[in-house]
């Protein structure tokens, strides 16, 4: 029978992507508060008009400087991934930097939701070298941060050794499943204007043309696979601005009208671990 999954998902970083760029002046601030004080209750309020439930990956910052907002996520029903504690990049982390960053979080994770969390993001969508163990170690199911396919989840491997002159050696799989993620499906490159001394991400593009693309993904998967997994990846403070809170909506309608299945990014996980148990080579 075929099937084709839906994952709605929102990195709520609030305020911590931009303490970790440096940027603490109070308006690249303000824009980050607008998430929790201003988009929260919209987005929660039209998941549930439209009973979908949806994965919700939150720094440790954010769970204890807006505490009640992240109540309201998982009392709502909602997944409660870990999305590190200060929106760093693992790969610019020694092992035990990332390591006491994932147990920190995880700790207030537990303290919400009476367990540790099943999803791990990486900030920045960067894993390190030492990242599958750590989150083996530490017993999740799954990571969504890398992009080696589109709508088939797999397994992530250990000890890959690439360098630059050499053919590129790939260590074996290990148990953890990886649900991949694209920045094509991401709301904040199309979306957010940032502008610093040495870059510029101009943003700002009509959010019905980025629409088009987001529906397009999904047909392909439900025209060309009997079962597949579409992640789509939303910043509570990107999409949460009115116009975008409409092509929310539309994209959710549209994909229910289209055949989609909406799960947690950890049931689709679970799923496929069923369809394709793990087998050590």
């Amino acid at each position: 029978m075929k099937r084709h999954i839906a994952c709605i998902t929102f990195d709520f970083d609030a305020i911590s992507g931009w303490i970790a760029r440096g940027m603490t002046s109070p308006s690249p601030i303000s824009r980050g508060e607008f998430g929790p004080n201003v988009a929260l209750p919209r987005i929660l309020e039209l998941l549930d008009q439209q009973g979908i439930p949806t994965s919700w990956y939150v720094p440790g910052h954010t769970l204890e400087t807006y505490p009640e907002q992240c109540r309201q996520v998982f009392k709502a029903g909602h997944e409660i991934g870990h999305h590190g504690w200060t929106h760093r990049s693992p790969a610019a982390m020694t092992p035990e930097q990332e390591e006491a960053e994932l147990v920190r979080a995880n700790e207030r994770i537990r303290e919400l939701t009476g367990q540790g969390a099943r999803g791990y993001r990486s900030p920045a969508w960067d894993l390190s070298e030492h990242s599958a163990d750590l989150l083996l170690k530490h017993g999740f199911l799954y990571d969504s941060s890398m992009m080696g396919d589109d709508y088939t989840p797999y397994r992530v491997r250990r000890g890959d050794v690439i360098e630059l002159e050499k053919p590129a050696v790939f260590g074996p799989e290990t148990p953890l499943i990886e649900m991949p993620v694209s920045w094509t499906l991401d709301d904040y490159p199309h979306f957010e204007f940032i502008r610093t001394p040495t870059w510029i991400l101009p943003g700002n593009m009509n959010a019905n043309k980025v629409l088009e693309n987001w529906v397009n993904d999904f047909v392909y998967l439900r025209d060309h696979l009997d079962w597949g997994v579409i992640t789509y990846t939303f910043h509570p403070f990107v999409i949460g601005r009115g116009h975008r809170m409409m092509v929310l909506e539309k994209l959710i309608r549209t994909l229910k009208d289209g055949g989609a299945v909406f799960m947690k990014l950890e049931d689709a996980a679970a799923e496929y671990a069923q369809r394709a148990p793990f087998k050590p080579r």
